[in-house]
């Protein structure tokens, strides 16, 4: 892997809120580097800072200062217009809580990021239809979120992380709404997503059980890289 360059790379990376007239540091000097076809786990306690770093590797934030890079590209001072630009190209979102709109369905939910792309109609229509039968939902292309369970509201935001084809898949706590079978069965299809696709996924969660369907554990206290326990 050494020889690759990495698809992410957090150089030095520190993120601090102002609150008042105190500063509060998230992240202190966090270095990453993940690779190609990797599947890392971001471990740690509540208040760590893995949130945070999830958000830097996701272009949903800037650091305070360091620097991040996406695919070589330096990504660590550009306008919230050009991180989302990147965000909808190179990146795929799975969230805890699911974040579906509820007004549409689950065919256009998985729909509505390639909207942003300027993809035709029919194409979006076309690849999300594919991508609902490879989560096993092709029975559910018109319910709406709310006549889903949350297992299968899992399945379609797994499905629309896909819609464009990202270079990185980050999962947020992905398990963490579902009963424990709900989440193994989830767990496993990400772990194909990356076995058989060879996606790149960046997993954040607290749970050790989660965590070992990945390949690396970084482990995270009081925003910095630690040593596992």
């Amino acid at each position: 892997m050494e020889n690759q360059n990495p698809v992410i790379e957090l150089q030095d990376v520190w993120k601090i809120y102002n609150m008042g007239n105190v500063e509060v540091p998230a992240l202190r000097g966090i270095s990453l580097k993940v690779f190609h076809g990797e599947f890392v786990a971001i471990m740690g306690p509540s208040g760590s800072g893995k949130s945070t770093a999830m958000n830097m590797v996701g272009c949903l934030d800037v650091p305070t200062r360091g620097k991040i890079f996406l695919s070589g590209q330096d990504i660590s001072q550009l306008s919230e217009s050009d991180l989302a630009q990147i965000r909808g190209k190179k990146i795929g979102f799975i969230f805890q809580t699911f974040n579906l709109m509820p007004g549409l369905t689950a065919l256009e939910n998985i729909m509505l990021p390639m909207t942003f792309q300027g993809v035709p109609r029919d194409q979006r229509e076309k690849r999300a239809k594919e991508l609902l039968v490879s989560v096993g939902l092709g029975d559910r292309l018109n319910h709406k979120p709310m006549e889903l369970s949350g297992g299968q509201q899992q399945r379609v935001a797994i499905a629309r992380s896909l819609a464009n084809n990202p270079e990185v898949i980050l999962a947020d706590e992905p398990t963490g709404n579902l009963d424990t079978k709900t989440g193994r069965e989830v767990m496993t299809m990400l772990s194909d997503l990356h076995s058989r696709e060879g996606k790149t996924i960046v997993m954040v969660t607290h749970d050790p059980n989660v965590a070992k369907y990945a390949k690396r554990s970084v482990n995270l206290k009081d925003g910095k890289v630690v040593p596992a326990e």
